[in-house]
Protein backbone atom coordinates (compact mmCIF):
# COMPACT_ATOMS: atom_id res chain seq x y z
CA UNK A 1 0.00 0.00 0.00
CA UNK A 2 1.50 3.47 -1.03
CA UNK A 3 3.34 5.25 1.95
CA UNK A 4 3.18 2.66 4.37
CA UNK A 5 6.50 2.94 5.25
CA UNK A 6 7.35 6.11 4.02
CA UNK A 7 8.84 8.36 7.41
CA UNK A 8 6.50 11.31 7.11
CA UNK A 9 9.37 13.49 7.42
CA UNK A 10 10.53 12.96 3.86
CA UNK A 11 7.35 14.12 2.14
CA UNK A 12 8.37 17.50 0.23
CA UNK A 13 5.33 20.32 1.45
CA UNK A 14 4.46 22.39 -1.20
CA UNK A 15 3.79 25.62 1.49
CA UNK A 16 8.00 25.41 1.92
CA UNK A 17 8.52 27.67 -1.06
CA UNK A 18 5.69 30.49 0.44
CA UNK A 19 7.30 30.17 4.01
CA UNK A 20 10.71 31.29 2.42
CA UNK A 21 9.69 33.88 0.23
CA UNK A 22 7.17 35.45 3.19
CA UNK A 23 10.53 35.40 5.76
CA UNK A 24 12.11 37.31 3.05
CA UNK A 25 10.25 40.02 3.22
CA UNK A 26 8.11 40.02 6.46
CA UNK A 27 9.85 40.50 10.23
CA UNK A 28 7.21 37.70 11.48
CA UNK A 29 6.12 34.08 9.87
CA UNK A 30 2.89 32.29 11.22
CA UNK A 31 2.76 28.71 10.28
CA UNK A 32 -0.23 27.67 11.18
CA UNK A 33 -2.58 24.39 11.20
CA UNK A 34 -3.14 21.68 12.97
CA UNK A 35 -1.32 19.29 15.77
CA UNK A 36 0.41 16.66 14.15
CA UNK A 37 0.45 17.97 10.67
CA UNK A 38 3.66 18.65 9.90
CA UNK A 39 4.42 22.00 11.33
CA UNK A 40 7.64 21.05 13.16
CA UNK A 41 9.27 18.93 10.77
CA UNK A 42 8.88 21.79 8.53
CA UNK A 43 10.32 24.56 10.65
CA UNK A 44 13.18 22.31 11.83
CA UNK A 45 14.09 21.72 8.42
CA UNK A 46 14.34 26.04 8.26
CA UNK A 47 15.37 26.25 11.65
CA UNK A 48 18.91 23.89 10.37
CA UNK A 49 19.30 27.13 7.95
CA UNK A 50 20.40 28.98 10.51
CA UNK A 51 17.77 30.15 12.92
CA UNK A 52 17.35 29.50 16.79
CA UNK A 53 14.72 26.19 17.36
CA UNK A 54 12.68 26.87 20.80
CA UNK A 55 9.33 24.80 20.93
CA UNK A 56 6.81 25.42 23.83
CA UNK A 57 5.84 22.11 24.33
CA UNK A 58 8.79 22.13 26.18
CA UNK A 59 7.88 22.84 30.24
CA UNK A 60 10.35 24.76 30.80
CA UNK A 61 10.83 26.99 27.53
CA UNK A 62 7.09 27.47 28.66
CA UNK A 63 7.75 28.45 31.71
CA UNK A 64 10.05 30.86 30.96
CA UNK A 65 7.48 32.11 27.96
CA UNK A 66 4.52 32.77 30.54
CA UNK A 67 6.76 34.35 33.64
CA UNK A 68 9.11 36.61 30.96
CA UNK A 69 7.80 37.06 27.60
CA UNK A 70 9.63 40.22 27.43
CA UNK A 71 12.91 38.77 28.67
CA UNK A 72 12.29 35.39 26.10
CA UNK A 73 12.07 37.76 23.44
CA UNK A 74 14.75 40.46 24.14
CA UNK A 75 17.69 37.80 22.80
CA UNK A 76 16.27 36.44 20.41
CA UNK A 77 16.69 36.84 16.79
CA UNK A 78 16.15 35.09 13.87
CA UNK A 79 14.04 32.42 15.94
CA UNK A 80 11.46 29.37 15.47
CA UNK A 81 8.79 29.58 17.84
CA UNK A 82 7.20 26.54 18.00
CA UNK A 83 2.92 25.74 19.42
CA UNK A 84 3.09 30.05 20.01
CA UNK A 85 -0.42 29.11 21.15
CA UNK A 86 0.30 27.72 24.35
CA UNK A 87 1.80 31.29 24.88
CA UNK A 88 0.28 33.97 23.21
CA UNK A 89 1.54 36.57 25.89
CA UNK A 90 5.37 36.07 23.38
CA UNK A 91 3.09 37.61 20.79
CA UNK A 92 3.22 41.79 22.43
CA UNK A 93 6.94 40.97 23.11
CA UNK A 94 7.66 40.50 19.62
CA UNK A 95 5.91 43.38 18.28
CA UNK A 96 7.71 45.45 20.65
CA UNK A 97 10.49 43.80 19.22
CA UNK A 98 9.80 43.94 15.91
CA UNK A 99 8.85 47.71 15.92
CA UNK A 100 12.26 48.02 17.12
CA UNK A 101 13.84 46.23 14.54
CA UNK A 102 12.03 45.62 11.05
CA UNK A 103 14.44 43.53 9.27
CA UNK A 104 12.24 40.26 7.41
CA UNK A 105 12.98 36.74 8.94
CA UNK A 106 12.90 37.79 12.31
CA UNK A 107 10.49 35.45 14.00
CA UNK A 108 8.92 32.27 12.49
CA UNK A 109 6.19 31.04 14.61
CA UNK A 110 4.22 27.75 15.05
CA UNK A 111 0.99 27.45 16.12
CA UNK A 112 -2.01 24.24 16.12
CA UNK A 113 -4.60 27.03 16.68
CA UNK A 114 -6.11 29.82 14.50
CA UNK A 115 -4.02 32.36 16.67
CA UNK A 116 -6.11 35.46 14.85
CA UNK A 117 -9.34 34.50 16.74
CA UNK A 118 -7.59 35.11 20.10
CA UNK A 119 -8.54 38.84 21.25
CA UNK A 120 -5.56 41.33 20.59
CA UNK A 121 -3.83 38.77 18.46
CA UNK A 122 -4.65 40.24 15.14
CA UNK A 123 -4.45 43.56 15.98
CA UNK A 124 -0.83 43.21 18.22
CA UNK A 125 0.97 42.44 14.61
CA UNK A 126 -1.35 43.79 11.53
CA UNK A 127 1.19 44.71 8.97
CA UNK A 128 4.60 42.96 10.55
CA UNK A 129 2.88 39.32 10.47
CA UNK A 130 2.16 36.68 7.51
CA UNK A 131 -0.17 33.88 8.14
CA UNK A 132 0.16 30.53 5.79
CA UNK A 133 -1.66 27.35 6.87
CA UNK A 134 -0.15 23.80 6.91
CA UNK A 135 -3.04 21.49 6.85
CA UNK A 136 -2.14 17.77 6.75
CA UNK A 137 -0.70 16.08 3.89
CA UNK A 138 -2.42 16.60 0.61
CA UNK A 139 -2.26 13.17 -2.24
CA UNK A 140 0.02 15.67 -4.12
CA UNK A 141 2.31 15.76 -1.52
CA UNK A 142 2.09 12.04 -0.58
CA UNK A 143 2.60 11.27 -4.25
CA UNK A 144 5.30 13.80 -5.46
CA UNK A 145 3.56 15.42 -7.58
CA UNK A 146 3.23 19.22 -8.37
CA UNK A 147 -0.07 19.38 -9.53
CA UNK A 148 -2.57 22.12 -8.44
CA UNK A 149 -5.59 21.06 -9.37
CA UNK A 150 -7.50 24.57 -8.52
CA UNK A 151 -4.68 26.02 -10.97
CA UNK A 152 -5.67 23.73 -14.07
CA UNK A 153 -9.16 24.39 -13.44
CA UNK A 154 -9.29 28.03 -13.70
CA UNK A 155 -6.64 27.87 -16.68
CA UNK A 156 -9.19 26.02 -18.12
CA UNK A 157 -8.09 22.82 -18.16
CA UNK A 158 -7.89 19.18 -16.33
CA UNK A 159 -4.25 17.50 -14.97
CA UNK A 160 -4.36 14.07 -16.41
CA UNK A 161 -3.75 10.74 -14.12
CA UNK A 162 -1.63 8.10 -16.40
CA UNK A 163 -3.46 5.32 -13.99
CA UNK A 164 -6.74 6.90 -12.34
CA UNK A 165 -7.29 5.48 -8.60
CA UNK A 166 -10.68 4.12 -8.52
CA UNK A 167 -12.87 1.14 -6.70
CA UNK A 168 -11.37 -0.18 -3.22
CA UNK A 169 -8.22 1.84 -3.71
CA UNK A 170 -9.52 5.02 -3.74
CA UNK A 171 -11.71 4.23 -0.65
CA UNK A 172 -8.74 2.57 1.23
CA UNK A 173 -7.02 6.57 0.38
CA UNK A 174 -10.55 8.78 1.93
CA UNK A 175 -10.98 6.40 5.04
CA UNK A 176 -6.68 6.95 4.64
CA UNK A 177 -6.75 10.81 5.16
CA UNK A 178 -3.59 13.35 5.06
CA UNK A 179 -1.96 13.25 8.78
CA UNK A 180 0.99 12.08 8.44
CA UNK A 181 1.21 9.40 11.26
CA UNK A 182 -1.86 8.27 10.58
CA UNK A 183 -0.63 7.30 7.11
CA UNK A 184 2.22 4.95 8.14
CA UNK A 185 -0.06 3.00 10.25
CA UNK A 186 -0.36 -0.52 8.30
CA UNK A 187 -4.41 -1.25 8.81
CA UNK A 188 -7.42 0.46 8.96
CA UNK A 189 -7.70 -0.50 12.96
CA UNK A 190 -4.10 1.36 13.92
CA UNK A 191 -5.23 4.16 11.93
CA UNK A 192 -8.40 4.37 13.86
CA UNK A 193 -6.57 3.43 17.13
CA UNK A 194 -4.00 7.06 16.32
CA UNK A 195 -6.99 8.95 15.42
CA UNK A 196 -9.29 8.48 18.78
CA UNK A 197 -6.24 8.59 20.16
CA UNK A 198 -5.99 12.88 18.15
CA UNK A 199 -9.35 13.56 19.10
CA UNK A 200 -8.74 12.97 22.90
CA UNK A 201 -5.78 14.56 23.06
CA UNK A 202 -6.93 17.81 21.11
CA UNK A 203 -9.61 18.13 23.11
CA UNK A 204 -7.88 17.30 26.18
CA UNK A 205 -5.12 19.26 26.23
CA UNK A 206 -5.54 21.98 23.79
CA UNK A 207 -8.74 22.96 24.09
CA UNK A 208 -7.78 23.85 27.84
CA UNK A 209 -4.81 26.12 26.23
CA UNK A 210 -6.91 28.12 23.84
CA UNK A 211 -10.35 28.13 25.48
CA UNK A 212 -10.17 27.47 29.35
CA UNK A 213 -13.14 25.00 29.29
CA UNK A 214 -13.57 23.02 32.44
CA UNK A 215 -16.23 20.82 31.79
CA UNK A 216 -14.87 19.03 28.63
CA UNK A 217 -17.39 15.97 28.82
CA UNK A 218 -20.05 17.55 26.42
CA UNK A 219 -17.27 18.22 23.81
CA UNK A 220 -16.37 14.47 21.97
CA UNK A 221 -20.42 13.77 21.96
CA UNK A 222 -21.13 17.36 20.43
CA UNK A 223 -18.12 16.76 17.83
CA UNK A 224 -19.48 13.05 16.88
CA UNK A 225 -23.13 15.06 16.39
CA UNK A 226 -21.47 17.14 14.18
CA UNK A 227 -19.61 14.61 11.98
CA UNK A 228 -23.39 12.84 11.38
CA UNK A 229 -24.46 16.03 9.24
CA UNK A 230 -21.38 16.56 7.57
CA UNK A 231 -21.41 18.36 4.58
CA UNK A 232 -25.23 19.13 4.78
CA UNK A 233 -26.86 22.81 5.63
CA UNK A 234 -27.86 22.82 9.03
CA UNK A 235 -29.46 24.41 12.20
CA UNK A 236 -26.53 23.89 14.31
CA UNK A 237 -27.57 24.97 17.48
CA UNK A 238 -30.68 22.77 17.03
CA UNK A 239 -28.49 20.15 16.74
CA UNK A 240 -26.54 21.17 19.93
CA UNK A 241 -29.95 21.65 21.90
CA UNK A 242 -30.34 17.65 20.92
CA UNK A 243 -27.15 16.69 23.18
CA UNK A 244 -28.43 18.91 25.42
CA UNK A 245 -26.23 22.46 24.72
CA UNK A 246 -28.09 26.04 24.52
CA UNK A 247 -27.42 28.04 21.38
CA UNK A 248 -24.59 30.32 22.90
CA UNK A 249 -22.57 26.88 23.92
CA UNK A 250 -22.91 25.11 20.62
CA UNK A 251 -21.76 28.26 18.97
CA UNK A 252 -18.69 27.79 20.80
CA UNK A 253 -17.85 25.19 20.75
CA UNK A 254 -18.38 25.06 17.08
CA UNK A 255 -15.92 27.83 17.01
CA UNK A 256 -13.52 26.11 19.39
CA UNK A 257 -13.47 23.02 17.05
CA UNK A 258 -12.54 25.53 14.29
CA UNK A 259 -9.94 27.26 16.31
CA UNK A 260 -8.28 23.75 16.38
CA UNK A 261 -8.75 23.11 12.42
CA UNK A 262 -10.56 19.94 12.89
CA UNK A 263 -13.87 21.75 10.80
CA UNK A 264 -14.84 24.59 9.23
CA UNK A 265 -18.01 26.81 8.11
CA UNK A 266 -18.47 26.96 4.26
CA UNK A 267 -20.59 29.75 3.60
CA UNK A 268 -22.98 29.37 0.20
CA UNK A 269 -22.17 31.44 -2.64
CA UNK A 270 -24.42 33.80 -4.38
CA UNK A 271 -24.06 36.41 -6.90
CA UNK A 272 -25.64 39.05 -4.10
CA UNK A 273 -22.65 38.87 -1.15
CA UNK A 274 -25.23 39.95 1.74
CA UNK A 275 -27.53 37.13 0.50
CA UNK A 276 -23.85 34.80 1.44
CA UNK A 277 -24.54 35.64 4.75
CA UNK A 278 -27.91 35.07 5.40
CA UNK A 279 -28.27 31.53 4.17
CA UNK A 280 -27.47 28.70 5.94
CA UNK A 281 -23.68 27.78 5.88
CA UNK A 282 -22.47 23.66 6.09
CA UNK A 283 -19.64 22.39 7.89
CA UNK A 284 -17.26 20.69 6.55
CA UNK A 285 -14.41 18.17 8.44
CA UNK A 286 -10.65 19.32 7.09
CA UNK A 287 -10.02 15.37 7.40
CA UNK A 288 -11.68 12.76 5.35
CA UNK A 289 -9.69 10.12 8.32
CA UNK A 290 -10.63 11.93 11.20
CA UNK A 291 -14.30 11.99 10.18
CA UNK A 292 -14.30 8.14 8.99
CA UNK A 293 -13.72 7.87 12.67
CA UNK A 294 -16.14 9.95 13.99
CA UNK A 295 -19.18 8.28 11.89
CA UNK A 296 -17.61 4.59 12.79
CA UNK A 297 -16.97 3.92 8.37
CA UNK A 298 -14.81 1.20 7.98
CA UNK A 299 -13.40 0.04 4.28
CA UNK A 300 -16.09 -2.84 4.44
CA UNK A 301 -18.71 -0.98 5.19
CA UNK A 302 -18.23 1.71 2.96
CA UNK A 303 -18.12 -0.78 0.15
CA UNK A 304 -21.34 -1.63 1.61
CA UNK A 305 -23.08 2.23 2.31
CA UNK A 306 -22.17 4.32 -0.70
CA UNK A 307 -24.33 7.05 0.58
CA UNK A 308 -21.90 6.97 3.82
CA UNK A 309 -19.04 6.78 1.60
CA UNK A 310 -20.09 9.48 -0.10
CA UNK A 311 -20.70 12.29 2.72
CA UNK A 312 -16.86 11.28 4.05
CA UNK A 313 -15.29 11.46 0.19
CA UNK A 314 -16.95 15.16 0.29
CA UNK A 315 -15.05 16.01 3.13
CA UNK A 316 -11.74 14.13 1.33
CA UNK A 317 -12.24 16.04 -1.71
CA UNK A 318 -12.98 19.85 -0.04
CA UNK A 319 -9.90 19.30 2.07
CA UNK A 320 -7.84 18.36 -1.03
CA UNK A 321 -9.08 21.54 -2.38
CA UNK A 322 -8.79 23.51 0.48
CA UNK A 323 -5.12 22.51 1.14
CA UNK A 324 -4.18 23.64 -2.71
CA UNK A 325 -6.09 26.95 -2.17
CA UNK A 326 -3.34 27.22 0.61
CA UNK A 327 -0.48 27.32 -2.44
CA UNK A 328 -2.74 28.36 -5.80
CA UNK A 329 -1.39 31.00 -7.75
CA UNK A 330 -4.68 32.98 -7.28
CA UNK A 331 -6.47 33.67 -3.99
CA UNK A 332 -9.13 31.09 -3.50
CA UNK A 333 -12.29 31.12 -1.56
CA UNK A 334 -14.08 27.99 -1.20
CA UNK A 335 -17.91 27.46 -1.20
CA UNK A 336 -20.71 25.37 -2.01
CA UNK A 337 -24.89 26.27 -4.13
CA UNK A 338 -28.01 25.87 -3.00
CA UNK A 339 -30.49 27.79 -4.16
CA UNK A 340 -34.27 27.87 -3.54
CA UNK A 341 -35.61 25.16 -5.58
CA UNK A 342 -32.38 22.59 -4.29
CA UNK A 343 -30.43 22.83 -7.05
CA UNK A 344 -26.84 22.04 -5.21
CA UNK A 345 -23.32 21.89 -6.31
CA UNK A 346 -21.02 20.62 -3.50
CA UNK A 347 -17.93 23.02 -3.74
CA UNK A 348 -17.87 25.97 -5.28
CA UNK A 349 -14.39 28.06 -5.84
CA UNK A 350 -14.49 31.32 -6.44
CA UNK A 351 -11.28 33.07 -6.91
CA UNK A 352 -10.12 36.92 -6.64
CA UNK A 353 -11.35 38.06 -9.53
CA UNK A 354 -15.09 36.46 -9.10
CA UNK A 355 -14.42 33.99 -11.58
CA UNK A 356 -16.03 30.22 -10.67
CA UNK A 357 -15.09 26.30 -10.62
CA UNK A 358 -17.74 24.53 -9.57
CA UNK A 359 -17.22 21.03 -8.19
CA UNK A 360 -19.85 17.77 -7.85
CA UNK A 361 -18.60 14.69 -5.96
CA UNK A 362 -19.62 11.38 -6.95
CA UNK A 363 -18.90 8.02 -5.21
CA UNK A 364 -19.94 6.31 -8.11
CA UNK A 365 -18.56 4.56 -11.54
CA UNK A 366 -21.01 5.79 -13.63
CA UNK A 367 -22.67 9.31 -14.38
CA UNK A 368 -25.99 10.01 -14.92
CA UNK A 369 -27.80 12.99 -16.54
CA UNK A 370 -29.64 14.15 -13.19
CA UNK A 371 -25.76 14.45 -11.44
CA UNK A 372 -25.46 17.51 -13.99
CA UNK A 373 -28.39 19.77 -12.52
CA UNK A 374 -26.56 21.41 -10.11
CA UNK A 375 -23.70 22.29 -12.11
CA UNK A 376 -26.08 23.50 -15.21
CA UNK A 377 -28.20 25.68 -12.48
CA UNK A 378 -24.64 27.13 -11.40
CA UNK A 379 -23.99 28.23 -15.01
CA UNK A 380 -27.14 29.68 -15.88
CA UNK A 381 -26.50 31.59 -12.77
CA UNK A 382 -23.25 32.97 -12.71
CA UNK A 383 -22.97 32.95 -16.94
CA UNK A 384 -19.39 34.02 -17.73
CA UNK A 385 -18.13 33.59 -14.46
CA UNK A 386 -17.93 30.17 -14.66
CA UNK A 387 -14.73 28.36 -16.26
CA UNK A 388 -15.38 25.27 -15.69
CA UNK A 389 -18.29 23.03 -13.71
CA UNK A 390 -16.51 19.24 -13.43
CA UNK A 391 -17.83 15.80 -12.08
CA UNK A 392 -15.38 14.04 -9.89
CA UNK A 393 -16.12 10.43 -9.65
CA UNK A 394 -15.04 7.13 -9.07
CA UNK A 395 -14.13 6.34 -12.37
CA UNK A 396 -11.59 6.67 -15.64
CA UNK A 397 -12.12 8.67 -18.02
CA UNK A 398 -12.06 12.69 -18.33
CA UNK A 399 -14.74 13.34 -20.61
CA UNK A 400 -16.30 16.66 -22.36
CA UNK A 401 -20.01 16.72 -21.06
CA UNK A 402 -21.21 20.14 -22.37
CA UNK A 403 -19.99 23.60 -22.43
CA UNK A 404 -17.48 23.95 -20.02
CA UNK A 405 -18.71 21.33 -17.92
CA UNK A 406 -16.87 17.85 -17.80
CA UNK A 407 -16.60 14.47 -15.87
CA UNK A 408 -12.96 13.52 -14.60
CA UNK A 409 -11.94 10.80 -12.13
CA UNK A 410 -11.23 11.90 -8.61
CA UNK A 411 -7.45 11.04 -8.65
CA UNK A 412 -6.81 13.86 -11.42
CA UNK A 413 -6.99 16.02 -8.31
CA UNK A 414 -3.43 14.86 -7.77
CA UNK A 415 -2.09 13.56 -11.42
CA UNK A 416 0.32 12.18 -12.16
Amino acid sequence: MFGMNTAPSLYPRHIGARVAEAMADTPVVLLAGPRQAGKTTLVRQIADQGLHYLTLDDDLTLLAAREDPVGMIRDLDRAVIDEIQRAPQLLLAIKKSVDEDRRPGRFLLTGSANLLTLPTVADSLAGRMETLTLLPLSQAEIHNTAVNWLDSAFAGHLPQMATPLAGKALVETVLRGGYPEAIVRATPRRRTAWAQQYLDAIIQRDVRDVAGIDRLDQLPRFLRALAQVAGLPCNYSQLGSQVGLDHKTAARYIGIFEQMYLLRRVEVWARNRLNRMVKAPKMQFLDSGLLSTLVGLTPTSASQDRTRFGKVLETFVYAELLKMATFAEDTCQLLYYRDHDQFEVDVVIENASGHLVGVEIKSAATIKEGDLRGLKRLASVAGEKLTMGVILYNGEATLPLGKRLWAAPLSTLWGK
